[in-house]
């Protein structure tokens, strides 16, 4: 397989987007938008044939699943994004040096932005959405269970571009097997950034192959720890909300942490996990604690495997804790650096819960499902990026960009 030429052409067409200005690319987006919904029964239809191969028992089942209502809520987050302020030709920085010279540090984009993502096809839309926004071009390589879906949605996309006159080149759809995720890795000179979306083992594997920079982002092993002042009410609606609300995405609780002197209250903290079947992998004191008061074919021991473990189901592990510390341990030990919850009531504990756990985002009586960049103010994301360098956290429009020196002067030479 040889794409350099679909690089070549997405390269090209990049170059192109300076010359859009910030009010058509909102009037594209505003389109996309519309089209989203319009072609809701043709966009169903592939996304149907993609259901059809998967077994709804697969944990990405609900990921891979579009309704008319998600696509109304993709089409919202699209048109979220044309509100924004464009994150392009800020001024950063700017000084006269002594010399006379002039120096302006200014916000570009990136050129080329390359996304590896598995079976979520509502990326697609957010991709394109941010990157359009941000003056990126995307090359999305998306996997084989949503290839339907996806090749729907890329259609429609190019669709609009026509009719705008816009290059469809600044968005390709890359084949769905795995020469192609191959040739985008090894794109060093046609494509500037990759980001991958996916499993552990996905971001890995980019990560180990890619001749050109990549910015993690998607693993999420997130805990919740339950303090030994805090609040059983707050515990129990956060403990719910952050395994359920739905536990195919990476802000999914996967385990909860209890201090031992608060065991008494983890039947009322688990009490509403029951009514979505969630299985609970308790170590020893914390299965004692619930034997008798969780339903039995749901209560399982814990093994070292159900720690470090991102279940992406309904499933979760429980960890006893004798400290404040420990639980910290047992954090640094098994996070992802993801999402990290402190439900307590002493805010000194929850300053130094913020100021000790090393995460993207760490949070004090809140549910990690709010990792988000719409929940966050940010319209939609293009990932959430669990590394320091450049970006952390939910990635949105100014994430996406660098940065340029534009150095004015007047005959200024350097001896």
């Amino acid at each position: 397989m040889n794409l350099k030429e679909t690089f070549t052409a997405v390269q090209a067409a990049s170059r192109k987007l300076a010359l859009l200005n910030d009010e058509l690319i909102n009037r594209i987006l505003n389109a996309v938008a519309d089209a989203a919904i319009d072609e809701t029964p043709f966009i169903l239809s592939e996304n149907a044939k993609d259901l059809a191969r998967m077994d709804k028992t697969n944990p990405k089942y609900d990921r891979l699943k579009l309704t008319e209502e998600r696509l109304k809520g993709i089409a919202a987050d699209t048109r979220n994004v044309a509100t924004l302020p464009s994150p392009l030709g800020k001024i950063l920085k700017e000084t006269v040096r002594p010399n006379g010279m002039k120096l302006t540090k200014v916000s570009v984009p990136f050129g080329v932005i390359g996304i590896i993502y598995e079976a979520r096809p509502n990326v697609s839309f957010d991709v394109f959405s941010l990157c359009l926004k941000s003056g990126n071009a995307c090359i999305l390589k998306g996997g084989s269970d949503a290839d339907c879906s996806n090749r729907a949605i890329v259609s429609v996309i190019h669709n609009v571009l026509k009719r705008f006159d816009v290059d469809t080149h600044i968005v390709e759809l890359l084949p769905a097997d795995r020469e192609a995720t191959a040739e985008l890795l090894h794109a060093a000179g046609y494509v500037d950034l990759i980001i991958p979306r996916g499993s552990s083992n996905l971001i890995n594997f980019v990560r180990e192959n890619a001749t050109i920079p990549v910015i993690e982002t998607g693993a999420g092993i997130c805990h919740t720890y339950f303090d030994e002042y805090g609040d059983v009410a707050k515990g129990t609606a956060i403990i719910h909300n952050a395994k359920t609300r739905r536990v195919s995405v990476c802000n999914a609780l996967d385990c909860a942490i209890i201090h031992e002197k608060r065991l008494s209250d983890l039947p009322e903290l688990c009490k509403k996990l029951q009514d979505s079947s969630v299985t609970i992998y308790a170590d020893s004191q914390a299965y004692h604690a619930l034997e008798g008061h969780y339903p039995a074919e749901l209560l399982k021991s814990a093994t070292p495997e159900s720690f470090g473990t991102e279940f992406l189901d309904y499933k979760m592990a429980i960890k006893t804790v004798k400290s404040f510390e420990d639980a910290l341990g047992h954090i640094v030990e098994y996070s992802s650096k993801h999402s990290e919850s402190i439900i307590t009531e002493n805010k000194e504990r929850a300053t130094l819960f913020g100021k000790m756990v090393d995460a993207a985002c760490v949070y004090t009586n809140v549910s990690t499902a709010f990792t988000d960049g719409a929940q966050f103010g940010l319209g939609a994301e293009i990932g959430i990026s669990t590394q320091k360098l450049h970006a952390r956290g939910p990635m949105a429009l100014e994430e996406i960009t660098s940065y340029k020196w534009i150095i004015e002067g007047n005959g200024q030479t350097r001896g």
